[in-house]
């Protein structure tokens, strides 16, 4: 499907779920840009559960954020359980003035909601000569170290710079072995998982991604992925005052307030030194990384984001193809919210 009608019928949907024009076109294009990048754990493949939050209530489709602090280079957003991409575009628009003002800018925002690939705001910092990090605190997905019931979230976490000539370098990861939405997806497309992702809930490693989503995701390097995500949500969830483990719950439980916190911040690379020598840096780190012997099998290496940069252009260029699930539920929810869904949609 070409990216542009989906983001379109994406935008009206949540348009006719109450969302401003303008926040309708950015929710959507968050997702579809997730879809492009190759994605689709986080892609409009979350669509139908951002609706259904706000069917609920739980999620307000007018965000109305206020800060509780504004102190120069740091401030305190509260959310109010408005969406998530608008709170947390808000905060990075923030982050990005308040490092120009004064070298970094740091927005800790509490009660906000699930907001999709956290790349999507990092590389608004990073098209801005600033060097972006956004971390979030998500629901219970894995057990503490040596426990088996699910405690900590996977706790994502982004950081996006320039890179020159070259499509921003860019991290966003989990701290589980791998993101819950990659599970979800597995579910959708009726494949197995590799019985390496997540134990069942009686601890027994599992393929199965429904009886993996019952279970316990396992943290990424074992003990180290669990100990990142705590102290990710010392950032994301403690500072702000939001939810913290297991208070926090997940985009697809229709029923119950996110609480989700976030930590966002900008740096200026101007104020450390020149933009273009910066630039050039990384020109050079991605050459020497490139240019690094290959191991068997390999046909080139690539740089943090390189890959998403390529699968963007691509799907541009040839449509994304989404997974059968996925386009019955988008179908059902233009039925459900009366909106014309796309012929491409529809074949």
């Amino acid at each position: 499907m070409r990216a542009d009608g989906l983001r379109d019928f994406v935008a009206a949907l949540y348009r006719a779920a109450g969302l401003p024009g303008d926040d309708a076109a950015l929710v959507a294009d968050s997702l579809v840009k997730a879809d492009l990048w190759g994605h689709s754990s986080h892609g409009v493949m979350r669509a139908p559960w951002y609706l259904d939050r706000i069917r609920t209530g739980v999620m307000k489709a007018r965000t109305q954020a206020e800060y509780l602090v504004d102190g120069g280079a740091i401030a305190v957003l509260h959310g109010h359980d408005g969406v998530g991409q608008v709170i947390a575009k808000q905060a990075m628009d923030s982050a990005i003035d308040r490092a120009r003002k004064h070298g970094v800018g740091i927005v800790s925002v509490r009660e906000s909601n699930h907001h999709g690939a956290l790349g999507y705001f990092t590389r608004m910092a990073a098209a801005q000569g600033c060097i972006g990090m956004l971390v979030a605190n998500g629901s219970p997905a894995m057990a503490p170290w040596g426990g088996r019931k699910k405690v900590v979230g996977n706790n994502p976490w982004s950081i996006a710079a320039p890179a020159g000539r070259h499509a921003p370098m860019m991290l966003d990861i989990a701290n589980t072995s791998v993101a819950r939405g990659k599970i979800f997806l597995a579910r959708q497309k009726g494949q197995p998982i590799p019985d390496s992702w997540a134990l069942d809930k009686e601890g027994r490693r599992t393929t199965d991604p429904v009886a993996a989503l019952e279970g316990v995701i396992q943290p990424m390097a074992e003990h180290k992925g669990y100990a990142i995500s705590a102290m990710m949500d010392v950032l994301a969830g403690a500072l702000s005052g939001s939810g913290m483990l297991t208070e926090v719950a997940g985009p697809y439980q229709a029923e119950k307030r996110s609480r989700s916190g976030h930590f966002v911040m900008a740096l200026n690379i101007a104020a450390f030194g020149l933009l273009p020598v910066f630039e050039d840096r990384i020109e050079r780190m991605i050459a020497e990384m490139k240019a690094a012997p290959r191991a068997d099998g390999v046909e080139e290496i690539f740089y943090p984001g390189e890959i998403e940069a390529r699968n963007e252009a691509k799907h541009l260029a040839q449509g994304i193809d989404l997974p059968e699930n996925t386009v019955l539920d988008l179908r059902q929810a233009a039925t459900h919210w009366g909106v014309a869904a796309p012929e491409e949609l529809m074949a």
